[in-house]
């Protein structure tokens, strides 16, 4: 079998992980910014955390469409 002939999951199925990696992972940046907040008696970390996180996840949903609209070619 050649790579175009293997079974690939239904892209709605990827763009669905894609959300939830997507949420989780300004979620995650969201907890660690409070808890720094937290730690250090500060008011700024969870803005800072969360909007990195933010970046990140757009950065790796971008990634993951280019490579998806790669594979499809």
């Amino acid at each position: 079998m050649t790579k175009k002939q293997k079974k690939q999951p239904s892209p709605y199925l990827r763009f669905t992980s894609v959300a939830f990696q997507m949420g989780g992972t300004i979620w995650l940046g969201n907890l660690l910014g409070k808890w720094l907040d937290v730690k250090y008696q500060t008011f700024y970390w969870e803005n800072i955390i969360t909007l990195l996180a933010v970046f990140t996840a757009i950065y790796l949903v971008i990634s993951q469409v280019l490579k998806m609209s790669k594979d499809n070619d």
